[in-house]
């Protein structure tokens, strides 16, 4: 009985000795986390761990020290150290946040030039997931290791762990191919957090990634949820790969008689004008002349994705509005031609269609595939091998 009652009484004190000391600390950083973010926030995320951790140590080292021998002691013990295990994994954690809010507080993203710093955060994300993974397992682990049984029972399976992790390999194949997918992205720097891509004809920016998934916020709010592999396996568009200035077009179809120099005029005071544009690139080009119209692009850029789309639209409108006020006679028209209907004989009609532009249609000129040395070569090229000839009996 007495035993019981001094493991008791060093319990007590040492635990209250130590939660004392953890709130003296606790004050202490506290004070200091008014001149010191790192201090302030330490003390947010590691006060509880730390409260939890050290009176557990202490109290398990003062029944080992002073408890002596009392009924169900090795339970007592086993526990605290179990117990022990959890809390230590648990401060751990949270250093590791406060790590990450570190970095992440240096490396801020809400800058102007900030590839670099998405690259970081990306990183360090991934890092701190990973981190977090492996503390669990290895944590789980000790704690099994703490019991006899699975101790011995680890023992006589080690010889057959080749066997078992081929096993859970080829059963886990896809998932373990989705984690080291992820770990992956974040340090071959093929996508960042907040980079803009265009994946499955959908165009958006990287919101999370993850070790299995990455999240692509749409540009009307959605969600588009993909496995980390696909940007391993499958191509894909990266809009800030190195940079977040962009090109890009705004097209409109004029007619042949349209005069393009005013347009390129009305162009560049368009772009001149918005603060849209980056001043880099402000060209009008005729990229095609077919069926009975011309086709204008006007090639802009600007800092980032967002402004780009506005700046075509608003390129667009404005030249539009050009055309329709100043220069009508631009706009796209369909031409036909009427005639008399022809009332000469069919036989006639059609050797007028041969002869009409003064060239037969038996000439060289008017064959691709025959007449003439090239022709002939041409057509035994592209006419297979001739067939055998039949022999008569």
């Amino acid at each position: 009985m007495s035993s019981v009652v001094t493991a008791v009484l060093a319990v007590a004190i040492a635990a209250g000795s130590a939660i004392v000391f953890v709130e003296i600390v606790h004050r202490i950083v506290k004070r200091l986390g008014r001149r010191s973010a790192l201090a302030a926030d330490m003390a947010r995320k590691i006060h509880r761990p730390f409260l939890i951790t050290v009176p557990l140590v202490v109290a398990q080292q003062a029944i080992r020290v002073f408890g002596g021998d009392f009924p169900f002691r090795g339970g007592v013990m086993h526990t605290l150290v179990l117990l022990c295990i959890a809390a230590s994994a648990w401060l751990v954690g949270a250093i590791l946040l406060v790590c990450e809010d570190v970095a992440l507080a240096r490396w801020r993203t809400d800058v102007p030039d900030n590839r670099k710093h998405r690259r970081i955060k990306t990183q360090v994300v991934m890092l701190r997931r990973v981190t977090v993974a492996a503390i669990v397992v290895i944590t789980l682990g000790v704690m099994l290791m703490t019991f006899p049984g699975i101790r011995a029972l680890g023992a006589s399976v080690l010889a057959s762990a080749g066997v078992i992790s081929v096993i859970a390999a080829l059963a886990a194949q896809s998932t373990l191919g989705n984690v080291f997918a992820g770990i992956q992205l974040a340090f071959s720097d093929a996508i960042r957090v907040d980079d803009v891509v265009v994946v499955e004809q959908e165009w958006g920016r990287i919101q999370e990634i993850t070790l299995t998934v990455v999240v692509v916020q749409i540009w009307d709010d959605r969600r588009l949820i993909l496995p980390t592999s696909y940007f391993t396996t499958k191509p894909f568009q990266n809009w800030t790969r190195t940079g977040s200035a962009v090109l890009g077009t705004a097209e409109i179809d004029v007619d042949w008689s349209t005069p393009i120099e005013p347009l390129r005029a009305e162009l560049q005071r368009v772009c001149e004008s918005s603060d849209l544009w980056d001043r880099r690139v402000c060209v009008l080009q005729v990229t095609q002349a077919t069926g009975g119209m011309v086709r204008l692009r006007a090639l802009v850029s600007a800092n980032d994705a967002g402004a780009l789309w506005d700046l075509r639209c608003l390129v667009r409108e404005r030249l539009v509005g050009w055309i329709w006020e100043n220069q009508r006679e631009s706009l796209p028209r369909m031409r036909a031609e009427l005639r008399e209907p022809d009332t000469s004989p069919p036989s006639r009609r059609g050797v007028a269609r041969v002869y009409q532009g003064g060239l037969d249609a038996t000439s060289e000129q008017a064959r691709v595939f025959s007449g003439g040395d090239d022709g002939e070569s041409r057509g035994a090229a592209f006419g297979g091998p001739e067939p055998a000839a039949v022999s008569r009996s």
